[in-house]
C-alpha cells in the first residue's frame, strides 16, 4: 500500500524559508512522478511543483519559480520542497502526491496523496 507522509511545515515570517519532505513507501517509484500541491482556505487545490523520479525532470508553477526547489533524496526515498523567500500568499496546506510516468499539473490525475502539512507565512 502506497503511503506518502509529509513533514516540515510550520510558521515562518515573510522572507523566511522552510523545507518540506515527503517520505514515500509501498512500491518502487522509479517510473512515477512526485508532485507538491497546496490548498489555501476557500480556494481550490493548486499545483506547485513536480519531479520525475527516474529522469529528474521538474516543473514549477510560475508563482514559485526561482523561490522553490523540488528534489529527490534517494537514500530516504523522499521528495523535498525547499521554499525560500516565502510570502504570505504561500500560506496553505501543502500536499504530496504521486502518479505514474508523466508530469501533470492537474490534481485529479494524481493517484495517491499524503495527509498534508500546514505552512503559514506571517507578514
Amino acid at each position: 500500500q502506497v503511503q506518502l507522509i509529509e513533514s516540515g511545515g510550520g510558521l515562518v515570517q515573510a522572507g523566511g524559508s522552510l523545507r518540506l519532505s515527503c517520505a514515500a513507501s509501498g512500491r518502487t517509484f522509479s517510473n512515477y512522478v512526485m508532485g507538491w500541491f497546496r490548498q489555501a482556505p476557500g480556494k481550490e487545490r493548486e499545483f506547485v511543483a513536480a519531479l520525475s523520479w527516474s529522469g529528474g525532470s521538474t516543473l514549477y508553477t510560475n508563482s514559485v519559480k526561482g523561490r522553490f526547489t523540488i528534489s529527490r533524496d534517494n537514500a530516504k526515498n523522499a521528495i523535498d520542497l525547499q521554499m525560500n523567500s516565502l510570502k504570505p500568499e504561500d500560506t496553505a496546506v501543502y500536499y504530496c502526491a504521486t502518479r505514474p510516468l508523466v508530469i501533470s499539473r492537474r490534481p485529479s490525475e494524481y493517484t495517491y496523496w499524503g495527509q498534508g502539512t500546514q505552512v503559514t507565512v506571517s507578514s
